[in-house]
């Protein structure tokens, strides 16, 4: 098997393994916890994020992976700095957290964000180990570890939800499970020299750092803005309505891009050292990715009712018109995990940091005037924001790469058309469940039938490149088998 695809089989086996829990704990919290608990545990998930996006990039993973000749001076000097920084703002949230809950208006937000602060002493050595196993391409020791903090984030958050810990649950599990990610991950990689302090390369990182945490802060403030404006004007009701609307539209990235995110980086860095023409490499991948993506959300947005019933309950129906707004408008962001591993790959991280700062800002405005008519325009405004986004992307990507629009027109238009038979299967099931025909079970899983002989039919009738690559993976699979176990050292 092609190392890229034994990559890619082991993160799958890892972000499969880390989205069954997810499921499972996000049904239950969902039934245990209230729409404003849930908001409340957002907007701490969101504060913290927005002011610590900068450590991960910061002299983080991806500095480490797209370095051609990595020394250990490289690696201790990235560990070091993201150190000093991750401490730095550790001390920052904790003396903030009472000045942002007043903010809020929300005096239990202090202690959730002083609780979270406590994850940014763990992430230098977390990230750098998971980076080196990344660039190592040892993706089944990084899914075992992955799967253990996914459980204690589980059993943690669930088991003190049933205590009545309210929003904290959650916020306490995602501690514990940094904790148990960090453990793990010490006890598999144990060569502690990379983590002794060292500031003999300092310059190179801080360099790469200055432009990659500068896309990571704006990316992820732009990510969260519309919760933090929410909770700001409307409420934390709104806010957790509007956060469960986006973990489902977001089940896309669980299921396949946070699949191929680990792998891609790499993936493409070797492919630009062995001198591969990256455009090709380019559109081949929208391709692929599309015929995938696109039928998915469509799916979700159609099934969007008994999906939400089964799987949230009656109480979180509210959110059905928001998840098929959103599933629509993130129909323009099928290209949008190549974007910054491309820009990396051919030496361009300023350019993603410029393009960011062109879609970005003009996005949060749009998004700040639509909080103040409700969560639904919030929602609708990602109609108008994302495929800006996604137009500015792809034009910085195609001045690299020499591309044009005609080009990406050519490599959607079989998956384009895979889409439209998928909807027309889909369609006919959910007219049924809504008209009461069927059960939302019954429903669902119907459509699910639907969806995939539609999509099959479609990839055959149009000759689709997936095929072939479906094809591959499972021959792989198959031979590969009795071999794919990691080593003893990960167990």
């Amino acid at each position: 098997m092609h190392p890229v695809q034994r990559s890619i089989l082991f993160s799958a086996a890892d972000r499969y393994g880390s989205l069954a829990l997810f499921f499972v704990a996000t049904a239950v919290l969902s039934r245990l916890l209230s729409p404003a608990e849930f908001g409340v545990y957002a907007v701490v998930s969101a504060v913290t994020a927005v002011i610590g996006a900068s450590v991960q990039e910061f002299g983080g993973g991806n500095y480490l992976i797209q370095k051609r000749e990595l020394s250990a001076e490289h690696v201790r000097s990235a560990f070091t700095i993201t150190l000093g920084i991750s401490a730095a703002i550790a001390l920052l949230l904790f003396t903030l957290a009472g000045t942002l809950s007043d903010l809020f208006a929300e005096a239990n937000l202090k202690t959730g964000i002083e609780v979270s602060a406590l994850n940014f002493l763990l992430v230098p050595f977390s990230g750098t180990i998971s980076a080196l196993m990344r660039r190592d391409m040892k993706f089944g020791t990084l899914a075992i570890c992955n799967f253990v903090a996914g459980a204690a984030v589980a059993l943690v958050s669930i088991g003190l939800a049933m205590a009545g810990f309210s929003f904290m649950a959650p916020v306490w599990g995602a501690f514990a499970g940094n904790v148990a990610l960090t453990l793990t991950l010490l006890a598999s990689h144990r060569d502690f020299g990379a983590l002794r302090p060292s500031l003999a390369e300092y310059r190179e990182v801080v360099g790469f750092g200055l432009y990659s945490s500068g896309v990571s802060v704006i990316n992820v403030f732009y990510n969260l803005a519309p919760q933090l404006f929410l909770a700001r004007i409307l409420g934390f009701a709104s806010v957790g309505l509007y956060s469960r609307a986006i973990t489902l539209t977001q089940v896309f990235d669980k299921l396949v891009t946070q699949v191929l995110t680990p792998v891609i980086m790499p993936a493409i860095v070797a492919r630009r050292r062995a001198g591969e023409d990256l455009k090709a490499v380019y559109l081949d991948a929208i391709e692929l990715l599309s015929a995938v993506h696109w039928p998915f959300l469509i799916f979700v947005a159609i099934m969007a009712r008994p999906i939400i019933a089964i799987w949230l309950g009656e109480t979180w129906l509210e959110v059905v018109p928001l998840v098929r707004l959103l599933c629509i408008a993130n129909l323009a962001f099928f290209a949008a995990c190549l974007s910054y591993p491309i820009l990396v790959a051919v030496g361009s991280v300023r350019d993603a940091l410029i393009s960011s700062l062109i879609s970005l800002p003009p996005s949060l405005l749009v998004i700040f005037g639509a909080s103040f008519f409700g969560v639904e325009a919030v929602a609708a405004s990602a109609l108008l924001t994302l495929p800006f986004q996604a137009t500015v992307a792809i034009y910085f990507i195609g001045r690299h790469l020499h591309f044009g629009p005609k080009d990406v027109f050519r490599a959607l238009t079989r998956s384009g058309l895979v889409t439209a038979a998928t909807t027309f299967g889909v369609a006919s099931c959910a007219a049924l469940a809504e008209s009461g025909v069927l059960t939302s079970l019954a429903g669902l899983v119907l459509g699910m039938c639907a969806a995939a002989l539609c999509w099959s039919l479609g990839l055959i009738l149009t000759g689709h490149p997936l095929l072939r690559q479906v094809h591959l993976a499972v021959v792989g699979l198959a031979r590969a088998a009795p071999r794919l176990r990691p080593s003893r050292s990960a167990l």
